[in-house]
């Protein structure tokens, strides 16, 4: 950590990636792992320009009470009517100053299993003008849940942060841990823990992509790709005990080895959806109807995704060669050359692409590591130390941050930055490049995390 004067920390260059407070300090986190520090000065500290620090200052606000001073986005990130200084003022939304302009209201309750979240839409006709969305509905306290515990505790709360990301944020959370207390898990530990983080990223892009093509009418490429992932979910819980491999990555290393059986049930499943991807990607890029609906919607341009630091398929599909498991990195990558797909368009229809195109990737690494899988412990036990620790993991939808204080044993301080705070904004901006009956597709596309900012 790096501790900055005022001046230097607003000054302060770099790709942005999250920020937060303690007792004492704000903090700034920017890739690859640059964590910088400004001491709070009567409960403030000076706003960041970075695009993405918006949302971040707001949550501290609220969570804390400490203000950003400077900053131009004061509104409530959480609980909307229960601000810090409990003195909220009922949500208001502007709409364009143009005429034949009227809003549509959608959320925070949605039809069917969904998150709440609020989207409010400034329409003429069919265009979307704007697009303001609101989450903090189902504030959960996950921050306030992890201090005073051990790590090994917490871990818990870790992996319900987000359901679909649960490895993912297991991962990260396990190696702060790790960090700040200075342990090492095992080889075996490290690669079952890759196994699971790649399996976890073919479910859900093999979900994302068949709900897609169900928004756009196409109930054959829903059903195959559906049937796909209750096949890896099947195996998963054959192989770890769980279908969506919850708590089986803890700080030093897993709960539980691989099944029996495990491997081959695994290596099964991929062999027959590798053998069937190609065919299904042709129906997805030969039906004129489909392609119609996906290209050229939705756009979120290279620049956009740049000034935002976007990761994950959102940002890989508009110009960003960016991928935690490559910068900073983590083991057992280093051992296996990872191909990162890039794409340009910045539509619903790179967003897709770059998802066909890690499937197979990910169904390599699992196999290499599978094949390579070493001896070994399962997990290392945690010393009552203390220290801080930052841990990354790539989940599917992009990179997620955990920042740890441990103060001889027990968390004193935890935060962590889902990918999906940084993806929103870009999905505001995406909704505007297309009608309004276009949305499902452009929202899906983003996948972004209700419950990953919602701490």
């Amino acid at each position: 950590m790096i501790l900055l004067s005022p001046p230097d920390w607003a000054a302060y260059q770099g790709r942005f990636i999250a920020l937060w407070t303690d007792a004492q300090y704000a903090y700034a986190l920017y890739q690859p792992a640059e964590l910088v520090a400004v001491a709070l000065e009567g409960g403030t500290y000076p706003a960041l320009p970075h695009a993405g620090a918006g949302w971040y200052q707001r949550l501290a606000f609220d969570l804390h009470g400490f203000k950003a001073t400077g900053a131009a986005d004061t509104r409530p990130a959480i609980e909307h009517f229960r601000a810090a200084d409990f003195t909220a003022p009922w949500p208001e939304f502007a709409a364009p100053e143009v005429e034949g302009v009227h809003q549509v209201a959608v959320g925070p309750i949605h039809a069917g299993i969904i998150e709440p979240g609020h989207f409010r839409f400034s329409v003429r006709g069919e265009e979307v003008l704007k697009l303001e969305a609101r989450f903090g509905y189902a504030h959960k306290g996950t921050l306030g849940l992890m201090r005073g515990k051990s790590p090994r505790l917490a871990a818990r709360y870790a992996a319900r942060i987000s359901g679909d990301a649960t490895v993912a944020h297991s991962l990260a959370f396990a190696q702060a841990a790790e960090a700040a207390l200075g342990v090492s898990p095992s080889g075996r530990a490290i690669y079952l823990r890759a196994v699971m983080a790649e399996l976890e990223r073919i479910a859900n892009h093999t979900a994302d992509i068949g709900a897609l093509a169900g928004d756009a009418g196409f109930a054959f490429l829903d059903a195959r790709f559906a049937l796909a992932r209750e096949y890896i979910c099947a195996a998963a819980a054959m192989a770890f005990g769980h279908r969506l491999m919850m708590d089986i990555v803890i700080p030093g290393g897993v709960a539980g080895d691989i099944a029996e059986g495990g491997a081959g049930e695994i290596l099964a499943v991929l062999a027959a959806l590798e053998a069937e991807l190609p065919s299904l990607t042709r129906v997805f890029e030969d039906y004129a109807s489909l392609q119609d609906r996906v290209i050229g919607t939705g756009i979120i341009p290279p620049h956009l995704a740049a000034e935002f630091h976007a990761g994950g398929y959102v940002g890989r599909a508009s110009g960003q060669a960016h991928d935690a498991r490559v910068q900073p990195g983590y083991p057992p990558y280093f051992e296996h050359m990872l191909h990162m797909p890039v794409q340009q368009e910045g539509d619903v229809a790179a967003r897709i692409r770059i998802r066909l195109d890690e499937i197979p990737e990910s169904i390599r690494l699992i196999r290499d590591m599978l094949f390579a899988l070493p001896a070994g412990a399962l997990a290392a036990p945690l010393p009552p130390g203390s220290g801080m620790g930052l841990g990354v993991a790539e989940s599917f939808r992009g990179p997620v941050w955990h920042w740890l204080h441990v103060d001889n044993g027990t968390i004193v301080t935890a935060f962590i930055a889902d990918a999906s705070a940084l993806h929103w904004p870009l999905l505001e901006h995406a909704a505007t490049t297309a009608i309004l009956a276009d949305f499902p597709l452009i929202n899906k596309s983003v996948n972004g995390s209700y419950a990953g900012v919602d701490l």
